[in-house]
């Protein structure tokens, strides 16, 4: 053929794979814009002083990936070092054995997922909008709530009918639901998607606001049952554990209307070790599953480096 024609046979699926590479170009580099990935000479320098070029390089991670069923020492002035345990949670073949719960302390879990420190990444970074603020901070619930769910669910066993045949089958017990309690406001950003991973839930809610000169909490919205069952799941949400005035505050409130500490989980972004103590000090047998632990608090009693307000960057009023 002509080579017009044939340069003209060829012009429209050129066009299409051009624009479907400039597409997918765009969205890698949106995504490596909001995660702020580190630079090779960023990677160099983090070698030189041995640390791997990782978002999570912090101070924290001495405590946060101490070997499992090994003690929390929050402080030099910590009266009960030995109330806390923190773990690495599934790290991989090579990992000490999971932690077995004691009910005489509480557990911290920092699951090692590479997709958790991806979304970690990107709600760490002050430049992220606050749709992709709120879309990281779903994607952080919906892991820790996996974590959670994994040796908590009631489960029963059961037989199903398969294409082809029988099949024996484990089912989570849709009569035993999950009560779940987000701090509002910014607890609900973890809970969006929860929804799709637990097949059975009852949402309440409680409302604190932050006295910013005393640092104490105020009750504004009770939400919760009279009443919970003694065996009541219950699990909390709420993305900053900085004080831990509000965080004590709930459980206080929950186990006050009936629930046990040992049927409690909390599930949040950041911890610092200031309310991790107040927590176990208080509720032997709780669970606090969390993204990240950094160590310190400012004059303002926000964790630093944190996430900043997370109720105000999701919902953008900051």
């Amino acid at each position: 053929s002509h080579p017009d024609t044939s340069t003209r046979a060829r012009s429209t699926p050129a066009r299409a794979r051009t624009t479907t590479q400039t597409r997918m170009h765009s969205m890698r580099t949106a995504a490596h814009g909001a995660v702020g990935a580190t630079s090779p000479r960023g990677a160099k320098s983090a070698a030189r002083r041995g640390q791997p070029p990782s978002v999570r390089s912090n101070a924290s991670s001495r405590i946060a990936f101490e070997r499992v069923g090994a003690p929390f020492v929050a402080s030099s002035s910590s009266r009960a070092p030995r109330m806390m345990t923190i773990a690495r949670d599934g790290a991989g073949d090579d990992a000490p054995p999971r932690a077995q719960p004691n009910l005489n302390q509480m557990l911290v879990l920092v699951p090692p997922h590479p997709l958790l420190n991806h979304w970690l990444a990107v709600a760490r970074n002050v430049q992220t909008p606050p749709a992709i603020f709120r879309a990281s901070m779903a994607e952080i619930g919906r892991i820790l709530i996996y974590e959670a769910g994994r040796d908590w669910l009631q489960t029963f066993d059961a037989q199903v009918q398969g294409p082809l045949g029988l099949a024996n089958v484990t089912v989570v017990n849709p009569e035993k639901p999950i009560a779940v309690v987000p701090i509002l406001r910014a607890g609900l950003t973890l809970l969006e998607e929860s929804g799709s991973v637990l097949p059975a839930q009852q949402t309440y809610h409680l409302g604190y606001v932050r006295d910013e000169e005393t640092l104490q909490p105020k009750l504004y919205l009770n939400k919760l049952p009279a009443k919970f069952a003694e065996d009541a799941q219950v699990l909390i949400s709420d993305p900053m554990l900085a004080t831990g005035g509000t965080i004590v505050a709930a459980v206080e409130e929950i186990i006050s209307r009936g629930a046990q500490a040992k049927n409690i989980r909390i599930i949040c972004v950041v911890a610092c070790p200031v309310s991790l103590t107040a927590l176990s000090e208080r509720f032997p047998g709780l669970r606090v599953y969390a993204a990240m632990i950094d160590e310190e608090l400012n004059e303002q009693g926000y964790i630093v480096p944190g996430l900043g307000d997370a109720g105000d960057r999701a919902f953008g009023t900051a």
